[in-house]
């Protein structure tokens, strides 16, 4: 997950780096995930994905072709390495997200969409809930299409540190994500 880290002037960094590990997850390219992005514009990020024990290595990106307003959902585009447990492929999606804590009192932000992944060669729905219980702490519970995975993230000033439980064909398995940002 992309931190947003601030620099001088509260100005975004423009640089994210990101490991994910999941140890005894079954697929090798899901065991160690390495990311870095750069964020070219405030709408628009570009950046390399490494699973190096698959070898796997390919582009990242993401794109918000529509800013969220008070009454409308923000629509971003993106790719990055297909699901979760894959052992190669490419997915490529769009999304709509919608923070509904002005409409519900309630601080969460659903987003749902389509992903198109090359691994299976499909179209599926995914979706997922952004719950903001505290300032610096967010649960995500996202679909990929095939399963569900949970991450607890707990944000400093320019990193966070999280907790991820991917399930894989009714099988789940803990691992950790640590992301920093850096540069103006």
């Amino acid at each position: 997950m992309p931190v947003r880290g601030t620099g001088e002037g509260g100005e975004a960094s423009r640089w994210t780096g990101a490991i994910r590990v999941i140890p005894n997850i079954e697929a090798d390219r899901a065991k160690l995930r390495l990311t870095a992005m750069y964020r070219a514009t405030d709408d628009f990020q570009v950046g390399i994905e490494l699973n190096p024990l698959a070898p796997d290595i390919g582009p990242i990106a993401n794109w918000r072709a529509m800013s969220e307003t008070k009454n409308r959902p923000a629509l971003i585009f993106g790719t990055s390495s297909d699901r979760i447990g894959t052992p190669h492929g490419r997915a490529i999606y769009g999304t709509f997200s919608k923070d509904l804590e002005n409409w519900t009192g309630i601080p969460i932000a659903p987003y749902a969409g389509v992903s198109f992944g090359t691994y299976d060669d499909e179209f599926v729905g995914i979706g997922g809930l952004v719950i903001r219980w505290a300032d610096r702490f967010t649960p995500t519970s996202l679909y990929d299409g095939h399963n569900l995975h949970h991450i607890a993230n707990y944000n400093f000033d320019k990193a966070s540190f999280g907790i991820v439980v991917a399930e894989q064909d009714d099988d789940y398995y803990a691992g950790i994500t640590f992301a920093t940002s850096f540069g103006k």
